[in-house]
């Protein structure tokens, strides 16, 4: 299966020589490239978050194979949506999918389901695929498309990912795809943000879940998140580190109502 971009030329450039120059310009050389269990990358338009998914890829390794969870804001296809063959088109070239490390995570659990329509139209996925591929020419992706779930599904499919990656018997970097609040003004964005944020830093993923629907924070991939945080704790994470944090306002200067962006890293 073949999956065609569906936000090049919108959220980020369709030719390759003006993406180059915009990740060139989001990438830096740090001196010390992390690890990581797990990352949290933003997924709007790069004008508005590039700056913080590039801050956040400069400061980690992206190995070969890496597991995508991203929320779905279409509303199609399966709650738990996987494509475990084929191939993602990008700018930059193709990103074929790891069939070995996608089979191991369906035969874990029936929850993950194979599915094409819940990844057709969904952008959270792709917008990722551009800063990795700059990385790393040589990626093989497992994009696993999330609705929604109660926290104890969450914490099993989070287990279940790690077990998977255990079973594979190779680096293993999971990236999630989530923006924080939505359409709020700058200071009540950045005052619920924050919350969100610290429960993230404590690796509390419960914390999270009910932190975000006690006190309304639109943070879209919020499952995405559980999921991943105790993915990353069973597979040994004890650190959580804040990137960069920043709204849309830091670049239209329109502070009524901003979207949040965060890049953390998890090691």
């Amino acid at each position: 299966m073949i999956r065609e971009p569906v936000v090049s030329g919108v959220f980020y450039p369709s030719d390759k020589k003006k993406l180059l120059r915009d990740l060139d310009n989001f990438i830096y050389l740090s001196k010390s490239q992390e690890n990581a269990k797990m990352i949290i990358s933003p997924h709007a338009g790069y004008v508005y978050s590039g700056h913080v998914a590039g801050a956040t890829f400069s400061c980690i390794k992206v190995p070969d194979s890496v597991i995508i969870l991203g929320p779905n804001h279409t509303g199609l296809g399966r709650r738990f949506a996987i494509m475990s063959e084929g191939e993602w088109l990008t700018p930059l070239g193709g990103v074929k999918i790891n069939e070995e490390l996608a089979k191991v995570i369906k035969n874990k659990s029936k929850l993950f389901e194979e599915d094409y329509l819940a990844h057709v139209q969904e952008h959270s996925i792709e917008v990722q695929l551009p800063f990795m591929l700059y990385k790393n020419p040589d990626i093989k992706i497992v994009p696993i498309c999330v609705m929604h779930g109660h926290y104890n599904m969450l914490k099993e499919l989070g287990i279940l990912i790690a077990e998977s990656i255990m079973e594979f018997k190779e680096d293993v970097l999971i990236v999630v795809s989530s923006d924080m609040s939505h359409y709020l003004p700058q200071e009540e964005a950045v005052k619920r943000d924050n919350m969100a944020i610290d429960r993230i830093l404590n690796l509390d993923a419960l914390g999270l879940l009910e932190t975000c629907t006690n006190f309304n924070i639109t943070m879209c991939g919020v499952y995405p998140s559980v999921i991943g945080i105790e993915a990353a704790k069973t597979l040994g994470a004890k650190e959580s580190i804040l990137v960069k944090y920043a709204t849309s306002g830091d670049i239209n200067r329109d502070y009524r109502k901003v979207v949040g962006y965060c890049g953390i890293i998890v090691k």
